[in-house]
C-alpha cells in the first residue's frame, strides 16, 4: 500500500499537468517579489522625499523668524508669537532663544497667548496638545541663526507628535502595506486557481491523446480523440485522428491483401491437389492432358509468386534505378508497336501523341515496366470500339505520360484503393500491377494520379521530376 502510494507520487510529481501548475506558482512568486522589490524602492524614495520636505520647512521657518529679526531689527515677541503659531500648523514645535541663550517664545506659550476659539482651531488643524503627550519623546534639534553672518540665536524644533500631523504620510505606508498584503493573498491566490484550471485544460487533452495512443497500441484502431480548438495541441489531435484513420485502413488493407493471397493461393493449390489425389486413386487418368493442366496451374502459383517478387523489386528500385536521357516519342512509339496487335484483335483504336523534341531523364526499363502495365490495365477496361490515348508532354518542371481510355471507369468508393496491393477493380490479373507501377514512379522521384468517371473511362498520369533525383 505504501509502495503503491509512493509510486502515485512519483508519477505525480512527473506528470505534465503538475510541471504546468508549478511553472505558473514560481512565475506569480517571481512576479509578487517583483512587486515586494518595487514598494521598497518606492517606500526609500518617499522616505527621501519626505526628508527633503521636512529640510525645506525647517528652512523656510528660519528663513521667516531672521526675517523677522531683520524687518523689526530685534527680536519682537508679537512676531515671534505668528511665526511659532505657523510653525505649528506646519506640525513643529520650537524653541526660539537669542544669542545669549535666554529663551525668547514656544510652541506652548505662542499658542496658549491665542484666544480659546483660535486655540482650538490651531490644536485642530495641526494635532498639537499643550497636554503631556507621551509619544513626544524626542529631542528637540538645534538649528543656528544668523543675519549678516553674526549668530543671533537659535531655534529648536521637533515635530508635533500627531496622527494629523503625519496622517497623510502615514495613511500612505498603512495603505501600501495592506496592498501589498492583498496582493500577496489574492493574487498568489488567483495564481494558484488559474494555474488548477489552466494546468488542467493543457494537459486534458494529452493525456486523452495518451490514452487513445495506448489503445490503439492494443489494437482498438477505431479509437479516436476530440479536437478543440485550433491550437498546437488541437492540430496535434487532428494529425493523430489522420493517423489512426490511414492505420484502420491500412490493417483493412492488410487483413484485406492477406485474404487476397490466400484466396489467390489456394486456387492452384487446390487444383493441384484435387488432380493428384484423382490420379493416386485411379480417378483420373495419367496422361498428357492432365500433366498440362497439372503444369498450367503450376504456372499460376508461379506467376503470383514472381508478381510479389516484382513488387518487392519494385520497392526497392530506387537503389538499382539506371537513369538515362532519352526522346520519348521513339520509346512510347515501341509500346504502342507492341500492343499494336492485342488492341486490333479487341478492336480498341490505340492513339499516341507526343512532340519529337520531348526527352526524359529516367530507367527506360522501369519506365516500361510501368507504360505496360497502364496500357494493359487500359485495355482491359475498354470494350471494343473504344478509343486508349497515350499523350505526353511537360506541365511546370514535370513531364508527364498520361492514358486515358473510354473504358468502364472506377467507382468513386474503390478509388482510394486502386494502388493498394491485390485491389482489383476488374476480374483477372493479381491487382499487383498498379501497385508497382505506383513504386517504380516513386523510385524516380514522380508520381502517378488517377481520374475516373464510372461508366465513362479512366486517366493515369505519370508526372517524372525533369532533373534526375
Amino acid at each position: 500500500m505504501v509502495w503503491a502510494i509512493s509510486l502515485s507520487a512519483v508519477q505525480m510529481s512527473k506528470s505534465l499537468w503538475v510541471k504546468f501548475l508549478l511553472l505558473l506558482f514560481f512565475v506569480s512568486m517571481i512576479s509578487l517579489s517583483a512587486s515586494l522589490f518595487l514598494r521598497e524602492m518606492i517606500i526609500e524614495d518617499f522616505e527621501e522625499y519626505l526628508e527633503g520636505k521636512t529640510e525645506d520647512r525647517i528652512y523656510r521657518i528660519m528663513a521667516a523668524i531672521e526675517g523677522s529679526y531683520e524687518q523689526h531689527s530685534g527680536w519682537n515677541t508679537e512676531s515671534l508669537r505668528e511665526k511659532a503659531v505657523w510653525a505649528v500648523l506646519l506640525g513643529y514645535k520650537i524653541r526660539i532663544f537669542d544669542s545669549g541663550n535666554k529663551e525668547m517664545i514656544n510652541t506652548q506659550s505662542a499658542v496658549e497667548s491665542m484666544s480659546p476659539m483660535m486655540k482650538r482651531r490651531i490644536m485642530a488643524v495641526s494635532g498639537y496638545s499643550h497636554e503631556n503627550n507621551p509619544s513626544d519623546d524626542r529631542e528637540y534639534t538645534s538649528y543656528p541663526l544668523f543675519l549678516g553672518g553674526k549668530s543671533i540665536g537659535q531655534l529648536d524644533i521637533k515635530q508635533v507628535p500627531s496622527d494629523v500631523g503625519q496622517g497623510k504620510e502615514t495613511i500612505f505606508l498603512m495603505r501600501s502595506n495592506r496592498f501589498l498584503l492583498y496582493s500577496l493573498f489574492i493574487i498568489g491566490g488567483l495564481s494558484i486557481i488559474l494555474g488548477l484550471v489552466f494546468s488542467k485544460k493543457l494537459t486534458d487533452p494529452i493525456q486523452q491523446l495518451t490514452a487513445a495512443a495506448k489503445d490503439i497500441s492494443e489494437g482498438h484502431i477505431k479509437r479516436r480523440v476530440f479536437v478543440r480548438g485550433n491550437d498546437e495541441i488541437g492540430r496535434l489531435a487532428e494529425a493523430f485522428n489522420v493517423m489512426a484513420a490511414n492505420l484502420e485502413m491500412q490493417e483493412s488493407l492488410r487483413k484485406k491483401l492477406t485474404s487476397n493471397i490466400a484466396h489467390e493461393l489456394r486456387t492452384p493449390l487446390s487444383a493441384i491437389q484435387g488432380e493428384l489425389e484423382g490420379m493416386i486413386d485411379g480417378l483420373i487418368k495419367v496422361d498428357r492432358e492432365r500433366l498440362l493442366s497439372l503444369h498450367e496451374e503450376n504456372n499460376r502459383l508461379k506467376k503470383i509468386i514472381e508478381g510479389l517478387e516484382e513488387l518487392s523489386s519494385a520497392q526497392a528500385s530506387a537503389l538499382e534505378l539506371r537513369r538515362q536521357t532519352f526522346a520519348v516519342k521513339p520509346f512510347l512509339g515501341n509500346i504502342q508497336e507492341r500492343f499494336k496487335r492485342m488492341f486490333s484483335d479487341k478492336g480498341v483504336q490505340l492513339e499516341l501523341k507526343c512532340e519529337n523534341t520531348l526527352a526524359f531523364n529516367a530507367d527506360p526499363d522501369k519506365l516500361s515496366q510501368i507504360m505496360i502495365n497502364l496500357v494493359m490495365n487500359a485495355l482491359k477496361a475498354t470494350e471494343k470500339g473504344g478509343t486508349v490515348l497515350i499523350r505526353a508532354g511537360l506541365k511546370g518542371r514535370e513531364g508527364f505520360i498520361e492514358v486515358t481510355d473510354t473504358g468502364s471507369g472506377i467507382k468513386k468508393e474503390e478509388m482510394p484503393f486502386v494502388f493498394e496491393r491485390f485491389y482489383k477493380t476488374l476480374e483477372g490479373g493479381l491487382g499487383l500491377g498498379l501497385t508497382i507501377a505506383k513504386e517504380l514512379a516513386e523510385a524516380h522521384g514522380g508520381r502517378i494520379e488517377c481520374q475516373s468517371v464510372y461508366g465513362k473511362g479512366s486517366s493515369f498520369s505519370l508526372y517524372l521530376p525533369l532533373t534526375q533525383q
